[in-house]
């Protein structure tokens, strides 16, 4: 649902302290915060794990309905809010689109959420 805000694709911050280790800065948790939020919901973190498994690097929006059991345009919902999170990137081929994960993105998450060692 659109609440009056603008909605722009979230920059990849990769040099973040682990969240043990330092107070994250307000940047640094309004982005952590939209990756997560992005993330929970089963029908994306299921998206992340086709995206993430395709043998090609990158998937087209019609051959994830399929193993969904989703709509195209509810797939496309989810894949948007994870686009706009800085999760997966989009290009354009012809009438269709094909989304790819950013592995920097989950890097990123991955090193933010890491526990003391």
């Amino acid at each position: 649902m659109y609440r009056g805000r603008v909605r722009t694709t979230l920059p990849v911050i990769a040099c973040c302290e682990p969240l043990t280790r330092a107070p994250l800065g307000v940047d640094q948790a309004v982005t952590l915060a939209a990756r997560l939020k992005a993330l929970a919901d089963p029908a994306r973190l299921r998206l992340i794990s086709l995206l993430a498994a395709s043998p090609t690097g990158d998937v087209c929006v019609c051959e994830l309905t399929g193993p969904l059991g989703l709509s195209q345009p509810t797939v496309s919902h989810h894949l948007k809010v994870l686009h706009e999170a800085g999760l997966v990137t989009r290009e354009k081929r012809s009438t269709w689109a094909y989304y790819s994960v950013v592995p920097e993105a989950f890097d990123a998450l991955a090193q933010v959420l890491a526990p003391p060692r």
